[in-house]
């Protein structure tokens, strides 16, 4: 009975009445996660962080590099696509116009 109030007053703060607790259904404190639930949340935040730094990291290249805008226009054309209509969608216009000339302009 001591366990039970003792386990009762650490989850929800109340007492327990006659051996029951009458906790609120839910998760609990802050810290009662399993650790198994915590490693796969700070994996998940660690994975999505590196995401957007991959993603940031990238539309920087390319915002920088015309000649890395021709190597993803030959590798990858769809993700040159994105960048353009990102900057469009953005306001900045004419990047993709210019590569055009640039590109049709150059002898390979």
């Amino acid at each position: 009975m001591f366990i039970l109030s003792d386990l009762c007053r650490q989850r929800c703060g109340i007492a327990t009445t006659r051996g029951i607790c009458r906790c609120p259904p839910g998760p609990g404190p802050p810290g009662s996660r399993t650790p198994l639930a915590r490693r796969l949340f700070r994996g998940l935040v660690v994975a999505e962080l590196a995401g957007v730094m991959a993603a940031y990291g990238l539309f920087h290249r390319m915002n920088t590099s015309q000649d890395f805008r021709s190597a993803m226009r030959r590798r990858f054309p769809a993700v040159l696509e994105v960048y353009y209509q990102s900057n469009e969608w953005g306001g900045v216009y004419g990047v993709r116009e210019k590569d055009r000339q640039d590109w049709s302009t150059k002898t390979d």
